[in-house]
């Protein structure tokens, strides 16, 4: 008893020391170390200029990379028309009354009367009422249908909800940052008079209810979000329709023969139909829920796509614009882990269990920050047209890959041609095979668009230092210029950061969000020791560091391609020396590239399907020369690459006429056979990629 009582004691007064050294902003002066932050800070979320060059350059300009962020969630005496010492006590009670919510009231009797549904009718009814009737139990199916899907928004409750959101919203989080410069390219498309598709990640459970009170906040009106049934309890989802929500009913699922299935679809196809014409902005998932297993990229947020490409090819609306949406959070507010991974849905009282539970857990010590990114809008309908002119002909996988695996080849296939990841199998939605297949395409080009516009957050750059190079600890004073340092080198590869202000501060900040999986100690030369504390909390942190994963996936598929190259050549029992053997020559470097393209999941690379693997090969091996992993050299008696002298202009011109499309880049694979690179990595490099 008394050694547990002694036991007891050391761990209290251990507690004690940490919580003091905590609370005290590390008690100790750090050396000042001159971070990035301020140099330079990119403007991300350009929309794709070879696949919408109009839109391109109509819906933006520079000045509005200058514009700044602001708070969301911040909300004074002066956001309201009403000024004295009452308004500021009700300014959360005011801003809700005063938001502008224009009526969005939702017509069955539209959708009834839609060319679809009338279609159908005849074959559920053979030989039923007279012409130009539609018999009533037809009437009530569709009317259920129609149920199933949405219910007319209630502006009282809406209002309701965007208060108590306010409120929750500045009790969990610090700040909701969005780029103003951002916002003006969404009203500059939404002027435009083609209705608003936001297709977004999907982070958290919270991201359904963030993102649309934060459109109504800046005046877009109410925002129809399409959710996904299998989330959410039936009690839930009545109150998620009469907010807005969207829901694809279960028979819209059944096979192409069923009527049932035929007439759930076409319901759904009116419906779309009629919230595109009505111009209310619509927002689809995607990605899978947190948690879900299988596919990163949403087979539900595929399907409601669909029906918008659909609405568009069909006439039903000229056109509808496309914005790239990504949320990132420092620490997500979610449930419980058991809660949100179970297969039962969540129901409203477990939403709000949750809710109780993140505002306990958190507090006010431990307030997370938020960045709503809005990429540039552009037009589905110019870039369908220019997807389908750049087509052509088409290889699939298998085709690319059998000469190779059966020694019939050993160059490079023919990379320009487009690579089909997955077959084409299972109707979307009874779309046409050429329609799948342009969805397919547009969803991870947006995709692509949505994390590329990601910011990284200061969590993810600590939980990646920490996890990956100081698994043992580490020095503040060290771990500060190191935090500076990943931070510099995130910005220089095109991602934007969701921070800003002076060093010790982040840190400090970044440490108390990570408290539960972070301890400090204090060393004998006035140093601060941060240590991981072992447990389920590194798969926490895992988690939090992947979020680097794109800003370095060149590097890394660089690096492993070098590595398989290397560890052919290299005696296991040997030294490991990487830096003195044979070059490597620039054509087998792009032979493995491509193969691990192959080899690698489509979610995880997220490629645009408008670049080709030629020009990706190119930018890995960009990139690896950037960092230092490989070094070019020129092969003993081989013409020097600057010798341009003696070269024959008359054996191979310089330029090609700007409509010879005979020809592509791909032909740069055989000239690259002379060139020729020396690795610099070593052991630890390459294993760590």
């Amino acid at each position: 008893m008394l050694e547990a009582r002694l036991q007891s004691q050391q761990r209290s007064s251990q507690n004690g020391r940490e919580t003091s050294l905590w609370s005290s902003g590390f008690g100790m002066k750090l050396e000042a170390v001159t971070p990035f932050l301020g140099k330079y800070r990119p403007f991300v979320g350009r929309c794709c200029q070879t696949c919408t060059p109009k839109s391109w350059e109509s819906l933006f300009h520079r000045s509005i990379m200058d514009l700044g962020f602001c708070n969301v969630i911040q909300v004074k005496e002066e956001s309201t028309r009403f000024r004295g010492w009452l308004v500021r006590r009700l300014c959360y009670f005011l801003w809700s009354l005063e938001q502008h919510i224009p009526p969005c009231q939702d017509a069955p009797q539209k959708v009834m009367e839609s060319t679809g549904v009338q279609n159908v009718i005849p074959g559920r009814a053979p030989g039923g009422a007279g012409e130009g009737q539609v018999p009533s139990h037809v009437k009530r199916e569709v009317q259920h249908i129609l149920g199933h899907i949405q219910a007319p928004p209630r502006p009282f409750l809406l209002r309701l909800v965007s208060w108590a959101l306010l409120r929750i919203l500045n009790c969990l989080f610090l700040n909701v940052q969005l780029h103003k410069g951002q916002m003006k390219m969404v009203h500059k498309a939404a002027q435009a008079g083609s209705p608003l598709v936001l297709l977004s990640t999907h982070k958290s459970l919270l991201d359904g209810i963030l993102l649309p009170f934060v459109l109504l906040s800046q005046g877009l009106g109410v925002l129809r979000v399409a959710w996904d049934p299998r989330t959410c309890s039936p009690i839930l989802r009545a109150l998620l329709k009469k907010l807005g929500g969207l829901f694809l009913p279960p028979e819209a699922n059944l096979s192409l023969d069923s009527s049932e299935g035929v007439l759930a679809r076409a319901v759904v196809h009116a419906a779309v139909e009629q919230l595109l014409v009505s111009g209310q902005p619509l927002l689809i998932f995607l990605e899978e829920p947190p948690g879900a297993q299988g596919p990163r990229l949403s087979a539900l947020g595929q399907t409601w796509l669909g029906l918008v490409v659909q609405a568009v090819q069909v006439g039903i609306v000229p056109d509808a614009m496309l914005v790239p949406v990504a949320i990132t959070y420092d620490l997500v507010p979610d449930a419980p882990r058991d809660t949100y991974h179970a297969s039962a849905p969540l129901g409203l009282w477990t939403g709000a269990l949750a809710v109780l539970w993140s505002l306990r857990g958190w507090g006010c010590s431990r307030r997370a920050c938020v960045r709503v990114h809005l990429a540039q809008p552009f037009s589905l309908h110019e870039y369908t047209v220019n997807a389908r002119s750049c087509w052509g002909s088409r290889q699939t996988l298998e085709q690319l890959l059998q000469p190779i695996v059966l020694g019939q080849c050993t160059v490079v296939p023919d990379t320009e041609k487009v690579q089909e990841w997955t077959p084409v199998t299972g109707p979307l939605l009874a779309l046409k095979e050429e329609d799948q297949l342009l969805v397919r395409r547009l969803s991870c080009h947006v995709l692509n668009a949505c994390v590329a516009s990601s910011a990284v957050m200061s969590t993810a750059i600590m939980a990646t230092l920490l996890l990956f190079k100081h698994q043992k600890g580490v020095c503040l004073s060290q771990l500060l210029g190191e935090f500076s340092w990943l931070t510099e080198e995130t910005l220089l590869r095109g991602f934007d950061v969701g921070f800003s202000g002076q060093l010790q501060c982040l840190v400090q900040h970044t440490l108390s969000l990570l408290r539960p999986h972070v301890a400090l100690l204090r060393v004998q030369q006035g140093d601060l020791l941060v240590v991981l504390r072992p447990g389920p909390g590194l798969a926490h942190l895992a988690r939090l560091s992947s979020e680097m994963l794109p800003a370095f996936l060149s590097e890394a598929v660089g690096a492993c391609a070098v590595w398989g190259l290397l560890v052919g050549r290299v005696l296991p029992e040997g030294p490991w020396e990487l830096q003195g053997i044979e070059l490597l020559s620039q054509n087998q470097l792009y032979h493995q590239i491509l193969l691990l393209m192959h080899l690698l999941p489509q979610d995880l690379l997220l490629l645009q399907p408008c670049q080709s693997s030629y020009c990706y090969c190119q930018e890995v091996l960009d990139r690896l020369i950037q960092c230092g992993l490989l070094v070019a050299e020129e092969t003993p008696g081989s013409r020097p690459a600057c010798d341009t002298g003696r070269r024959r202009l008359s054996a191979k011109l310089l330029w090609k006429p700007s409509g010879d499309f005979t020809d592509s880049d791909s032909d740069d694979f055989e000239e690259a056979e002379g060139r020729y690179f020396r690795s610099r990595a070593t052991r630890s490099s390459c294993c760590g990629s």
